[in-house]
């Protein structure tokens, strides 16, 4: 297993087009709800606490190896909001194409074959990271960090906010990190045993209610 690896599918700067996303951050600044790092730091919490643990939790069973197709049935069913579907098929499709560079596999060519649109990042997520040699708790981890890393970077851009403010809050969330990760990986080999119905599904009514609005939205920073 190759931690180095992990850091590369982390890493900020790995092509899957996650930049362009704000994870729900530029309409929770457009309501008020974030105005600056400690009103970011409840976010990203509630964030992790939620979607951020339904997605390591797909995306550590996708590394176990549990059928991406039925996986990505459950991901449709735990993302009420239209626009946040075809934001993580969107992202799903552009990591297909990174992690297929970086980690030539047969697993990951028969997703993209299964869903040319692309299928949910999470899933994804897991594939890849079960094609670089990583297990189900790296998938959870990367998942998790991703769930609140991209948040904490669009607020760099929407507000101004002072990077190391930024940064700051991450590392305060680590333990909560190392929590949603274990809770995640936990989840996803109950998934082998039980089936997708063992997966959680958190709900965050307003990262859906806001995700919606933000589509509509005729100029906007962020994807979504």
């Amino acid at each position: 297993m190759s931690r180095a690896a992990l850091l590369v599918l982390a890493d900020g700067r790995f092509p899957a087009g996650g930049h362009a996303h704000s994870g729900g951050a530029e309409a929770a600044v457009r309501a008020g709800r974030i105005t600056g790092a400690a009103s970011l730091e409840d976010f990203c919490r509630g964030r992790l606490h939620t979607a951020g643990l339904v997605a390591a939790s797909l995306a550590a069973a996708a590394a176990l190896g549990v059928d991406p197709a039925a996986l990505d049935a459950a991901a449709d069913a735990r993302t009420p909001s239209a626009a946040l579907r075809v934001a993580a098929r969107r992202l799903g499709r552009q990591l297909m194409r990174a992690a297929r560079a970086a980690w030539p596999s047969g697993e990951l060519d028969a997703v993209a074959r299964e869903f040319p649109k692309g299928a949910h990042q999470p899933v994804v997520l897991g594939v890849a990271a079960r094609a670089a040699g990583l297990g189900a708790e790296d998938a959870a981890y990367c998942s998790a960090y991703e769930s609140v890393s991209g948040p904490a970077t669009a607020v760099v851009r929407l507000l101004s906010l002072d990077p190391f403010d930024a940064t700051a809050v991450l590392a305060r969330l680590a333990p909560e990190l190392d929590l949603v990760a274990g809770q995640a990986s936990g989840a996803a080999r109950r998934v082998v045993d039980e089936g997708v119905d063992a997966l959680p599904a958190a709900s965050a009514p307003l990262l859906e209610i806001g995700a919606e609005a933000h589509a509509a939205w005729p100029v906007r920073l962020f994807a979504s």
